[in-house]
């Protein structure tokens, strides 16, 4: 098999996935163009020689619809000889594009790929696609359908995750987001949203609430426990964990992952391939996997993926120097800290999705590259990055540095 490696990530700031956000009247092909042109541009790539282009994108409708890959390569002024393919794995899209670029030059099939993701939340809105999951009663009674944050509040329920538990890691995800930014950690990977006159539009994460506090937090009202007992998912819980006499409901938009914009690109390759261009790897991609899991509580997929893609890679959970998890709930990285024994000083160090937000087929390209720049930040070898999946999923891969 051939070794894959990552040359270079980059990503757009997240912007508000609102109207009044800053990047809404950015469509989402420029978005994801801007980022393969960074690409292209900080590399000084001959794009002739990328075989393939990967995106995630969860929504593909409207300003998202067709296949946005070949349309960003296109709008990018790519080499019209590189084709794109639009892939979707919910959450863990964007890490799923650049398992899937890597897949192929670890095939032998690509010998230059890139992988990334791209959401336009404020244009093209969670759900916009429909789905027969939650629409059809047929498949809705057959596999306990509850939406996601009752399933993040089933997590903490089944867990004992206090409202306090939750607020707090929220309260330190915002702390840490903003000290990575002022500290300019992530200036080396996000680049400017440019306007068509080329005026900055963005250059920083919109999300962020650094002024968060645990009393501020605690007088936000939980956001799904009105859904859960008027639409019955609460009851569905029940049914399908009767261990649980009730869900309490802890979770609100304080510690859940923010609704955002953004676009990512990481850039993949033989060895080979780089040299022919005068690049130098940053990491070799070790291993990945994605799994399927219970997708009722559907969000505890992360440490079975990670697992699995450590067992690939020969290693165990003590062999990595650090952890990406995104955000989508508190308690979500509070169950996988548990359960594969690690301390929070070793996973989000940067903050996450609850803090700067989840344009969701991009994440998993972002967290990714968030990870190898702190490796190298640090002078770290190994880092496992991974995502939670609706209807029951997990993805994660397993980079080591050159």
């Amino acid at each position: 098999m051939t070794d894959a490696y990552i040359y270079d990530a980059v990503r757009t700031p997240r912007g508000r996935g609102k109207k009044d956000g800053a990047l809404h009247e950015v469509t989402p092909i420029r978005l994801a163009a801007g980022a393969l042109k960074a690409l292209q541009q900080r590399n000084t790539l001959d794009t002739a020689q990328v075989d393939d282009v990967v995106l995630g994108c969860v929504e593909p409708t409207g300003d998202q619809g067709a296949d946005i890959a070949r349309l960003a390569v296109l709008y990018a002024d790519f080499d019209q000889s590189v084709s794109g393919v639009q892939i979707n794995r919910f959450c863990a899209s964007g890490l799923e594009a650049v398992n899937m670029a890597a897949g192929q030059v670890m095939a032998g099939q690509s010998d230059m790929a890139i992988g990334g993701g791209v959401e336009s939340m404020s244009r093209v809105p969670m759900f916009s696609t429909g789905g027969a999951w939650a629409i059809d009663p047929d498949v809705a009674f057959k596999t306990y359908f509850i939406p996601q944050g009752i399933s993040a509040d089933l997590i903490a329920t089944m867990h004992g995750y206090s409202r306090d538990d939750v607020d707090a890691y929220a309260v330190e995800s915002q702390r840490r987001a903003a000290e990575a930014w002022d500290a300019g950690r992530f200036a080396g990977s996000v680049v400017p949203v440019a306007d068509q006159n080329g005026l900055t539009v963005l250059d920083r994460d919109e999300h962020m609430r650094p002024e968060a506090t645990m009393q501020s937090l605690a007088a936000l009202d939980p956001s799904f426990g009105k859904q859960g007992e008027a639409f019955g998912f609460d009851a569905v819980a029940v049914q399908r964990y009767p261990e649980v006499e009730r869900i309490h409901h802890v979770h609100h938009a304080g510690n859940s992952s923010g609704i955002v914009d953004g676009a990512a690109a990481v850039l993949v390759g033989t060895r080979e391939a780089g040299e022919e261009q005068g690049l130098t790897p940053r990491a070799q991609i070790r291993s990945f996997a994605s799994v399927g899991s219970e997708p009722s509580i559907m969000l505890t997929g992360p440490s079975f993926a990670s697992e699995k893609a450590l067992k690939r890679a020969g290693m165990s959970t003590g062999d990595i120097d650090l952890y990406e998890l995104n955000e989508a709930f508190a308690a979500v990285v509070l169950r996988y800290m548990e359960v594969l024994g690690l301390d929070h000083d070793k996973i989000n160090v940067n903050g996450g999705a609850i803090a700067m937000g989840h344009p969701l087929g991009a994440t998993g390209a972002m967290i990714l590259g968030t990870l190898l720049d702190e490796m190298e930040r640090r002078d770290l070898g190994t880092g496992l990055a991974t995502l939670c999946v609706g209807a029951g999923m997990g993805t994660a891969t397993v980079i080591e540095r050159v």
